[in-house]
């Protein structure tokens, strides 16, 4: 079986992921709270492949999501994954709105991206709520998207997908607290299912990374998302 892309270091010491992987007892717990939110099995499920992406200290191939993101989240804690995870909802939320004010679907394609534009504002109104119980939420950006026509914003909607739930991945070995990290992979699971969605409707492969789906890196997120900000 292909081994799992693993940061070498694994979830950063003290970090929620950290006592999950150290912890039977926590991971019950975890996956009790969890499973009202999503499902016993889909917790179960996302909380393997969490611990799969951020890794043990194996020396295998490697990923730099898990240390950029620990960097640049040190000095805000969870506070600033929380609001890097906002912002990236902000910007899915404005596309899919920007999407429905077009005519280039029509039917089930339609109502499914509305319904997936309706998710997105969800998770929205939940990470804004938790951001203010954490001190300052992110600003909502403004923002543009190139909509060109079907075919071009299908394939556009899908790799913003994907790259939402590595964005989610690369994040999750930095979040301190379990609620957050419950969230966040919540928030997760719904953003791998679209992008499957998406994958599937654009001819692209459903698993693209094969059994275990990669991190990205903060830094890379926000640089990848840079061309969708106004300025």
């Amino acid at each position: 079986m292909t081994e799992p892309v693993r940061h070498p270091a694994g979830p950063e010491s003290g970090s929620a992921l950290d006592e999950l992987a150290r912890d039977p007892l926590a991971r019950r717990k975890f996956l009790t709270m969890s499973g009202k939110t999503i499902g016993g099995a889909a917790a179960a499920s996302s909380l393997g492949l969490f611990l799969a992406a951020c890794g043990d200290d194996k020396k295998t191939a490697t990923t730099t999501a898990m240390t950029t993101t620990e960097k640049m989240a040190a000095d805000g804690g969870d506070l600033a994954i929380v609001n890097y995870a906002l912002t990236l909802e902000y910007i899915e939320t404005d596309f899919y709105n920007a999407v429905l004010d077009t005519d280039f679907f029509k039917g089930s394609t339609l109502s499914t991206l509305k319904s997936f534009g309706e998710q997105e504002q969800s998770h929205v109104d939940a990470l804004l709520k938790v951001a203010k119980s954490l001190g300052t939420p992110a600003e909502k950006p403004q923002t543009t998207f190139p909509l060109k026509d079907a075919k071009q914003v299908a394939e556009l909607a899908a790799t913003v997908e994907n790259l939402g739930a590595s964005a989610y991945l690369g994040a999750a070995g930095s979040i301190k607290s379990m609620e957050i990290l419950a969230a966040a992979l919540a928030i997760h699971s719904i953003e791998a299912r679209h992008a499957a969605v998406l994958n599937s409707l654009t001819g692209q492969a459903t698993s693209p990374d094969g059994a275990f789906a990669k991190p990205t890196a903060m830094s890379d997120v926000l640089t990848a998302v840079q061309p969708f900000l106004a300025a």
